[in-house]
């Protein structure tokens, strides 16, 4: 759907992104994840077509990104951009007529999806008139009320209640199971890690690191493992490292064991059971968040 390839960027000297090329697939949630100042913006600003990439190129199915993708394309940016003295009803099917709506499509696009939201009640109600998180509702169905074909999202769930928060990931997910291709630029890591497919991250400019959620986790593993048992402590040899115990409210521990890097998940298994009355057992993988850390320190270094 959407190939990156090569995208540079500058700002009067300074470089905001260099050679950076990722591909996202049809249908995806596609994550856009790095540190503050790394280059998100820049590169949403560029598939937006708010400014041009100084060298590389974009491609939105196959064709050279340009002027008539545009109406394709959904963006809630991080910063929003309500009219505030203007009622919400308006305002919506003023932005529908913008995406090439008739009046009459329009409100039919708007009753539908003030009714999906549960904010027809709000229809006369301006923009300053409602909370924050209210006001973050109302942008949301803006940005999607056209059924774009590429949705850019940039922190979403800011200003949510964690009610408001869940109808969003569903919408979310609705949307994807329609076909629409989704990026999104979070700093909150467990929706990264609900909600999508392949990942980018991006840190100083630059693309370092690109892949599938669970290739990326598996990549980044370290031999890491959870084993619950009746006792608070286990024997272990000096091989394994026990990391902590943790008391559960059903009154056993949890114990997180670093096993040596080249010992096989089975073998691991048969040695801490064949020592220890265990009950369950299982792999820990590092999470994004842990990862995008790592990535961000290593990278610093």
């Amino acid at each position: 759907m959407i190939k990156v390839e090569n995208v540079s960027k500058n700002y009067a000297g300074k470089t905001a992104l260099s050679h950076v090329s990722f591909e996202i697939d049809r249908g995806t949630i596609f994550g856009l994840l790095g540190p503050n100042g790394a280059g998100k913006t820049s590169l949403i600003r560029i598939l937006t077509q708010i400014t041009g990439a100084d060298e590389g190129a974009v491609y939105f199915d196959d064709e050279k990104l340009s002027d008539k993708h545009t109406s394709m394309m959904g963006y809630l940016p991080e910063e929003r951009g309500l009219y505030k003295k203007m009622k919400i009803y308006e305002q919506a099917i003023y932005f529908a007529m913008l995406k090439g709506f008739s009046k009459k499509e329009a409100k039919k696009a708007v009753e539908h999806w003030f009714d999906v939201f549960d904010i027809t009640s709000w229809s006369d109600k301006k923009v300053e008139e409602l909370s924050k998180g209210m006001q973050q509702k109302v942008q949301f169905v803006l940005t999607i009320l056209h059924e774009p074909k590429l949705l850019i999202l940039d922190e979403p769930f800011t200003g949510f209640d964690p009610v408001n928060a869940e109808m969003i990931k569903k919408q979310i997910l609705e949307l994807k199971t329609k076909g629409t291709t989704i990026i999104l630029s979070t700093h909150r890591m467990e929706s990264v890690e609900e909600l999508c497919d392949k990942i980018v991250f991006i840190n100083n400019g630059k693309n370092i690191l690109t892949g599938d959620i669970d290739t990326i986790k598996n990549t980044y593993k370290d031999n890491m493992v959870e084993a619950v048992s009746e006792n608070g402590t286990l024997t272990l040899s000096p091989d394994f490292k026990l990391m902590e115990s943790i008391l559960l409210k059903n009154k056993k521990y949890k114990h997180i064991i670093e096993a040596p890097k080249d010992m096989k998940l089975s073998d691991v298994l048969k040695y801490i059971s064949g020592n220890n009355p265990i009950e369950s057992f299982k792999e820990v993988l590092p999470s994004i968040n842990d990862i995008f850390i790592k990535l961000v320190n290593d990278n610093k270094e």
